[in-house]
């Protein structure tokens, strides 16, 4: 049986960023190379049912080892990494028992991970860690999860004395853009609930995320020579800031924390003609989330008041939304979680994701589908690590819930 960290450093070589501009699925040729070796793995473990289809998605299948009807659970990974930060060439580095101090990425450059900046590695003393060398991210966001699914599946395939009813593995491309929910069969992938094994620290158990929607604002303005400007010109630059100063300001990502909502200026591009922004509206109450929505039309029209209607155009389109609502019925899933982790020794952690997963679309799509940890730390960048123990405890999590499905009661 191959060990879960040799797993995880095989899968790191692969490189999988998604890319958001390709309009393809999947975006980028590396997640299908990646998926088509999986696929292969996963027939080679022993699963069975294993299909990858021509948008990357895989989907596989352990048979049921008892006689009796219990629901069909089934546990979800994306191939994809971040394009936030390169993900090719990777070169991990394994710190084996790692005695607290700064751990130093890339002499030549001084890329130093200190826990004076990161004092989470306090909590890892002692352990083996998996580093980057500092030039890449790791892509434990969420190769982590796939190896743990992965060598939880083998574990199972070998130990047929684990009584388990049937389970369903699914692989998606392009989770990282946000688009891995997409094309993904929740008929034909066929559970009544999942987990997606796509969260951070060991312990982490999240059913709850963002609303969230995307608002794109147009300012236009009217150019004329700026000596001969009085009356005339309209700088639409100045306009798109009046709108941002509309704002709360204190309601932005840098002020929030909790389950508490924001509005993220995320783009601004511009000239006196023309100015464009994105911003992200986030909030995890519905009606706290349409009010959001709703003071943002108002501004703009406070802005169209001013200067003249067509002046300021607003376009939002939701993107996702917060998964409680689906789960709240059926929490006894995320009962299930929390009993697993328990009875293998972890913590659990029970917080709102300031983000959302596949799981939150998943939801609405009729698949609860609740987020549990995958171990690793600072995703998305070169300071990100994954501590080998908690990708174990990801591993012994979905272990313990295949063995506790059969005994589950419904709400």
């Amino acid at each position: 049986m191959t060990s879960i960290t040799d797993r995880f450093l095989e899968y790191t070589q692969y490189d999988t960023q998604s890319d958001p501009n390709t309009g393809l699925t999947p975006s980028t040729p590396g997640q299908m190379n990646f998926s088509r070796q999986l696929a292969e793995e996963l027939k080679g473990i022993g699963l069975a049912e294993v299909e990858l289809d021509e948008n990357g998605y895989i989907m596989a299948t352990l048979p049921s080892n008892i006689e009796e009807e219990v629901p069909v659970a089934g546990f979800i990974a994306h191939v994809d990494t971040s394009p936030d930060f390169s993900g090719k060439n990777i070169s991990p580095k394994v710190v084996e028992d790692y005695d607290g101090g700064d751990i130093v990425l890339n002499a030549e450059n001084n890329i130093v991970l200190k826990p004076s900046e990161f004092p989470e590695l306090k909590k890892y003393i002692g352990q083996t860690l998996i580093t980057t060398d500092g030039n890449t991210l790791l892509g434990a966001d969420d190769k982590a999860g796939i190896a743990a699914i992965v060598s939880a599946m083998e574990y199972l395939v070998q130990n047929p004395d684990i009584k388990h009813g049937k389970i369903r593995i699914g692989f998606t491309p392009d989770e990282e853009i946000g688009e891995g929910a997409n094309l993904f069969d929740v008929e034909k992938f066929g559970a009544d609930f999942a987990y997606t094994i796509d969260g951070g620290e060991i312990g982490e158990l999240e059913f709850e995320n963002f609303n969230a929607a995307l608002a794109k604002v147009t300012a236009h303005g009217r150019n004329v020579h700026p000596g001969y400007a009085r009356g005339k010109m309209r700088n639409s630059i100045r306009i798109a800031n009046q709108l941002i100063m509309m704002l709360p300001r204190h309601e932005t990502p840098e002020h929030a924390d909790g389950y508490e909502g924001f509005y993220h200026l995320m783009s601004f591009n511009g000239d006196v003609e023309k100015t464009e922004m994105q911003f992200l509206i986030r909030d995890f109450k519905r009606d706290r989330f349409e009010d959001r929505k709703e003071e943002m039309q108002h501004l703009v029209n406070k802005v169209n008041h001013e200067f003249g209607e067509g002046t300021m155009e607003l376009e939002i389109k939701d993107q996702y939304y917060n998964m409680r609502e689906k789960i709240e019925p059926v929490m006894y899933i995320v009962d299930l979680a929390e009993k697993a982790m328990r009875e293998v020794g972890v913590v659990p952690k029970i917080k709102p994701i300031r983000g959302g997963t596949d799981g939150a679309r998943l939801a609405f799509m009729g698949l609860p589908t609740p987020n549990i940890f995958a171990g690793g730390h600072n995703f998305h960048g070169r300071f990100e690590f994954l501590p080998v123990p908690s990708l174990e405890k990801a591993m012994e999590v979905i272990l313990k819930i295949a063995e506790l499905v059969p005994s589950v009661k419904k709400n």
